[in-house]
This record gives structure tokens, sequence and C-alpha cells, in this order.
């Protein structure tokens, strides 16, 4: 089925994606499909989570890597392959060279978080730190290439890849049968389709939906000029959807097959991993919570069942920390005020105590008493509060007032 190091000279069909998953057979796993109560609530008919978070690798990315690499010729084997990746391609492309005994070298950005850098090295490759953005380190790796003849593992496209990712789409329909509608993060554009291809040639009638990040969607615009355009600086913190320009071969298949990409907001991708995290029990990457991120931002847009693609969960812990408090800021779980009161023994216990009358949690406080703006006996107090919502944000702040607080900001 492989087609090699060149391009396609025919177009995929449905059998590449089914003996792709014949070649995938006790590689990768058919990861489960979870439903999801408060989705469901939300949209008004089935949503069903589809845990490629919990693939081997941390996401979906093994599928395709491995029947890329397993197409390969003996003698390009023996030359080895390299990737250029900041994480779930990285990681991919390292297990599949391991288990298929192909040597594998990965560049990654110098910056690219630790574990994930360190996941790389545990699944077998030779990992070297390159550039500071990936447009440099893809540089380091096409140049690495053409100096030792190591095959070039693209992330997204070629058709082998595109095979390897469309075996999620055949999951789905034996999962779900009854899916009305399936949605998908989209970077690059190898997973929706391969994903719409499997799906639309079983079951025409069920829509596929694409979510990109707001700030890095080249899909789009793409669509609407008919050929792949450049998106320049995509800026997002889902770096797994994070490609400035749609690949050549999946452009195709999404221009012809996709019925719909949309995009969502930086504080939809927060609010969707809180979400996943606090509701579905799964840790889920910003990428792969933006399909969710869709149907929390327009659950009536989508016709039931629906299935959403949670693609990966290899999120690093520090970003983690840092979008989950961003998720719940955008979801009015955080307040920060800023009061004035008078500096007297006994004035700042009284304060923590009118908020604990008020149920708020207090994460953080600054007591500030030199201020050339203060009076003598005036001090400043700065309260970052953890709360249960918009509503209960309002309650703090008017029990604040009617406690004689003066709310500066």
């Amino acid at each position: 089925m492989s087609f090699g190091t060149s391009r396609p000279t025919r177009p995929l069909i449905l059998d590449d994606i089914r003996g792709a998953r014949k070649m995938l057979s006790g590689v990768a796993r058919m990861t489960a499909m979870e439903g999801s109560r408060y989705l469901t609530g939300l949209v008004g008919s089935p949503v069903h989570l589809k845990c490629e978070n919990l693939q081997r690798t941390g996401s979906f990315k093994l599928r395709g890597a491995y029947v890329r690499i397993a197409g390969l010729s003996p003698e390009e084997r023996a030359a080895g392959v390299v990737a250029a990746s900041a994480g779930n391609h990285a990681q991919g492309v390292a297990l599949a060279s391991t288990l298929l005994g192909v040597r594998s070298t990965v560049f990654m950005p110098v910056g690219a978080p630790l574990p994930k850098v360190a996941a790389t090295r545990d699944y077998g490759a030779d990992v070297r730190l390159r550039g500071q953005v990936v447009d440099e380190t893809l540089a380091a790796a096409q140049e690495y290439a053409h100096d030792t003849g190591a095959v070039f593992i693209h992330p997204f496209d070629h058709p082998d890849i595109i095979a390897g990712q469309g075996t999620v789409g055949l999951e789905i329909l034996e999962q779900c049968p009854e899916v009305r509608t399936v949605v998908v993060g989209v970077g690059g554009g190898g997973l929706i389709a391969g994903l719409a291809l499997a799906v639309k040639a079983v079951r025409p009638d069920v829509r596929v939906v694409g979510v990109q990040a707001e700030g890095a969607a080249a899909y789009p615009p793409s669509l609407a000029a008919g050929r792949p355009l450049v998106v320049g600086e995509p800026q997002t913190m889902a770096d797994g959807i994070k490609v400035g320009r749609p690949g050549d071969v999946p452009f195709q298949l999404v221009q012809e097959l996709v019925d719909e990409v949309r995009t969502v907001t930086e504080d939809e991708l927060s609010s969707a991993l809180l979400l996943c995290l606090e509701r579905a029990k799964l840790v889920v990457e910003p990428a792969g919570a933006s399909p969710v991120a869709a149907l929390l931002s327009d659950p009536g847009a989508f016709k039931g069942p629906v299935v959403a693609v949670l693609s990966g969960g290899n999120v690093d812990p520090v970003l983690m920390q840092r979008i989950l408090r961003h998720g719940m800021a955008a979801g009015g779980r955080y307040l920060s005020l800023r009061l004035r009161l008078t500096d007297r023994p006994g004035a700042l216990a009284t304060l923590l105590q009118a908020l604990s009358a008020a149920d708020a949690n207090v994460l953080d406080i600054s007591h500030v008493r030199t201020d050339p703006r203060l009076g003598l006996t005036e001090a400043d107090v700065e309260l970052h509060l953890e709360t249960k919502g918009p509503a209960h944000c309002a309650q703090v702040a008017a029990a604040l007032r009617e406690a004689g607080y003066t709310i500066l900001g």
C-alpha cells in the first residue's frame, strides 16, 4: 500500500486505510470512546469523546508514523529516518522506528518542553535540539536528511501518514455506528483528511467538522482561495495545531470531504481543557481539546450523536498550570480585586473574615503600606480569589461593599 517517498500516483481510497489498520494491529490501540454527560446536556444529543490522548505515545501520531516507516524500502530503512517536531510527531516517529528496528533522529526546538524531549529519547530516538522556532528545527532536519540520506518523515503531508491517521475514522464508525457529526482539531490536516476519507466512504451522510485555533487558522482562507495559503506568525497555546500552512496532500481531501472548518479562541481552548480535566477526568492538551472548545462555543451547531476526537494528551505540566488558571479565569472562577482600607491592627484579619463569610477562597494577597499615593493611615490590598463562577464573583464584590470596603479595581 505504500507510496514510498514520492507523490501519490493515485488518490487515496478506503482500502488504503483498511490496509493501514491491518498494519497497525498490535501496534496502535483501539482507543476508548467515552460518553460526556455534561456535553450531552449542552448539545441536546449524545456526545462521545474519542480518547486518542490515551493512545501509545499520548496521541494519534503513532498511527501515521508507523504506517509511513513500515512502507519504506529496505534501502530506505537502512539509511534511517529523520523528523522535526516539538512533541507528538517526535514521539510517534521515535516509537514507530524503534518497533520497526529503524534508526531515528529527531530534531526538536531548543525550548521544547523537557518532558517531551525526555519521552522522545526514551522511545529510542537520537534527539537533537536545534532552532528557537519549529521552522528553524525543520530546516535543520531537512539539511540532515540531505547530508545523510535519511528519509524525512513529514508530520502530515504524505499519503501513508494520512492513511494511518484515517484508522481513527474506522474505529469511530465501529464504536458509534449512529454518529452524525465528527469534530476534530486541524493543524496541517493529516488527521482530518484521513478521518474524513474513512468516514465519508462508508457514511457520506456524516458531517465532518474541523477546528482550528483562531490565531493559527490557515484552512479557512486556504479553502476560500482554493489553494494552501501561508498564515504568518501563527499564535496559539495549542502547539499540536499550530501550523502556518496546510499540507498539499491533505488539503485536497479536506477541500473535497470536510463539511466545515471552524475556529476557537484561546479562552475557549482553556475552558475546554479545564472541562475535560474536571468533568471527564481526562488530561488533554490544548490541541486535543479544540473539538470540545467548538462544542462549548456553539453547541446548537452540531447534530448528534457527536464524536469529538481528543487527539492528544501530551501537555507540559508548567503549561498545564498556566492554562488551568487561564481557563478558570475565563470561566469566571477567579476574581482579582484591589481594596483600600484603614491601616490599623486587625484590619486585614477583618477583611479575611468578610471574604470567608462570602465563601471566597484567597489564593494570593498583597498588602501595600508604603506608597506615595497612600495617606498616612491607609493601605492597599490586592486580592486574587477563587470563586464558584460569575454569579459568585458578583456576590463577593457586593458583600465587600456592604461591609464598607471600597473596590478600586
